[in-house]
């Protein structure tokens, strides 16, 4: 909001802000931690990471053999899968979180069924190579994988692509039901009265889904190695950012990796301001 140069200066050059910003993203060492292995001040740490962190959440990500090209939207992600002819991996992801202090209103809106913790659930999407190409959707860990996507525009997005192909895991079965020509889940299980041909059928037919879709597990795994989305011990408004600056730098490493691609039409973002 100033122009350049006012304010009180920074003790540490941006070459090392944006070191001591990486190093709390890799390790989540505390802020007086950092300090003093800088030789500076707490505030000091935490202006720099402050001033970085958004930088590296603003990215967006990386896409395989388009260098300079960044995905930063859902809108963005479908546009490139159906240009080039990937079918996406969906699938949802919690990381811990503190509880809410007691007497707060929505102090039970983060207790996870699943997990039996207090945690936040983002809706993660890669490719058949394992890369992660959108982590969004962050909603607190009580709510529903299928709610989450329909309170999130991912349907809207879905019906705007229709060549657009995903997999997914059982929790978003109400969401292949609604797309049954895009998107492909796991068979239902059949009734107590099916014979053992029919169950056979729909065990083969869930492995080869599996087969199909355990891509996005290895997409999520990936940034999960970074202690902040083992559990995040900070503020929880701070989580979306620290989701998305982690993502777009697992990105960049994965991006490189060999693929097999079919020709196919030139990539056009949604937003073509994003790149």
């Amino acid at each position: 909001m100033r122009a350049a140069g006012v304010g009180p200066g920074h003790q540490l050059v941006f070459a090392d802000r944006v070191l001591v910003t990486l190093v709390a993203l890799r390790w989540q060492l505390s802020h007086k931690m950092l300090a003093v292995l800088s030789g500076v001040s707490g505030s000091t740490v935490d202006r720099a990471v402050a001033e970085v962190r958004p930088l590296l959440a603003a990215r967006g990500f990386a896409v395989p053999d388009r260098p300079g090209v960044r995905l930063k939207t859902l809108a963005d992600v479908l546009a490139s899968a159906g240009a080039e002819g990937i079918t996406s991996r969906i699938d949802g992801t919690e990381v811990q979180v503190r509880r809410p202090k007691a007497g707060r209103p929505g102090r039970k809106a983060f207790i996870s069924g699943k997990k039996k913790q207090n945690t936040e659930k983002a809706v993660m999407t890669g490719d058949g190579q394992g890369r992660q190409l959108w982590p969004g959707a962050i909603r607190p860990g009580r709510m529903h994988d299928v709610t989450q996507v329909r309170s999130d525009g991912i349907e809207e997005q879905l019906r705007l692509h229709p060549n657009v192909r995903a997999e997914v895991d059982s929790g978003y079965t109400g969401l292949a039901r609604d797309f049954p020509g895009q998107v492909s889940a796991p068979p239902k299980k059949p009734g107590g009265h099916a014979g053992p041909g029919e169950r056979n059928t729909r065990h083969h037919a869930r492995r080869r889904q599996s087969r199909r879709r355990i891509m996005v597990e290895h997409a999520i795994a990936e940034p999960k190695q970074w202690r902040p989305l083992q559990r995040w011990t900070g503020d929880r408004d701070d989580l979306p950012e620290v989701i998305a600056a982690i993502g777009a730098l697992v990105s960049d490493r994965a991006a490189p990796r060999p693929t097999r691609r079919k020709p196919s039409a030139e990539l056009v973002l949604a937003d073509p301001t994003a790149c």
